[in-house]
This record gives C-alpha cells, sequence and structure tokens, in this order.
C-alpha cells in the first residue's frame, strides 16, 4: 500500500449558487485523528453538495497510481452514503469526474473502492490511474445532515 499525502479543502455548492453549507475541521473522532466533513446538504438554488477535497501532489499534478488497483479510505459516519470522486489530468470541467459511492458507518470502517469501481460523470473518457490529480468525499444530490471523518487515504 502507498499512503496518500492528504491537504483537504472545503468546497460546497455556493460556486453553482446553492445554499448548502458545511466545513471541515482536523478532530479526534472515536479515538483517531482524522479531518471531519460536517454540514446540511440542500437542494434549494440548484444546490446539493458539500465536499472535502485534495490534490494528490502539492504541485496539483498528476500521479501515476497505475501499479495499484484502486483507493482506500478509513472513514468513520453516520451512516450515510458518501461518494468519493476523483478527478485525473484528462478531466478540464469542475463538474467532471469519477464517481464510487462508499457507506460511511457509525464505526471506523476500511472501504476499498477499486478503480473499476468508478463511473464517469459527464465525461466521456475512461478512468486512467496513471493521470490522477485529486480526490473528494462528497455528500451529495439529497436533503441530509452530513458527518463523515477520514483518517488515512492509500492505494491498494
Amino acid at each position: 500500500m502507498q499512503e496518500l499525502e492528504t491537504n483537504w479543502e472545503f468546497v460546497a455548492d455556493a460556486v453553482m449558487g446553492g445554499i448548502s453549507r458545511g466545513r471541515i475541521a482536523n478532530q479526534v473522532v472515536d479515538g483517531r485523528s482524522a479531518t471531519r466533513l460536517t454540514g446540511m446538504v440542500s437542494l434549494e438554488n440548484n444546490g446539493g453538495f458539500i465536499q472535502m477535497a485534495s490534490d494528490l501532489k502539492r504541485d496539483g499534478s498528476g500521479l501515476d497510481a497505475s501499479n495499484w488497483v484502486g483507493i482506500e479510505i478509513d472513514v468513520c459516519g453516520n451512516d450515510e452514503i458518501y461518494d468519493l470522486r476523483i478527478r485525473t489530468d484528462d478531466l478540464d470541467r469542475p463538474w467532471q469526474s469519477f464517481r464510487a459511492p462508499f457507506h460511511a458507518s457509525a464505526h471506523w470502517t476500511t472501504v476499498r473502492l477499486p478503480f473499476p469501481d468508478f463511473e464517469p460523470h459527464k465525461t466521456d473518457n475512461v478512468l486512467d490511474p496513471a493521470k490522477l490529480r485529486r480526490i473528494g468525499i462528497v455528500a451529495v444530490g439529497r436533503v441530509f445532515q452530513a458527518d463523515v471523518a477520514v483518517s488515512d487515504a492509500r492505494l491498494f
């Protein structure tokens, strides 16, 4: 396995006029240091998401993960479904991504998402693991209270 360096930042649907609100914080969650995304997802004003996202390399360039099977994250949440999203160097629009849903149980769980499980969104491109650039944990698509923490992310 290879640990991924993450520097999470908060992103919300306000960039599109939405009114979802939330935040990220570095906290100890159930005994582990983690980055925690909390907030309320709203569908009003064409909104519908809050997210914590991280470039995979500090300079924003691509990361070659072609020798790996997928991404593994250690998560703890509120028993809701979230998305893990990947952006690659092949995507040039902010709404394009590759997406895989996961369940964030109330106890720390390791979630493994193989690259073939990621579905393209608003792109005809195929996910190329040799060009990974950014990952995101996203609360999206329905009105709900988001609460999800990530302690580690790695390639497996």
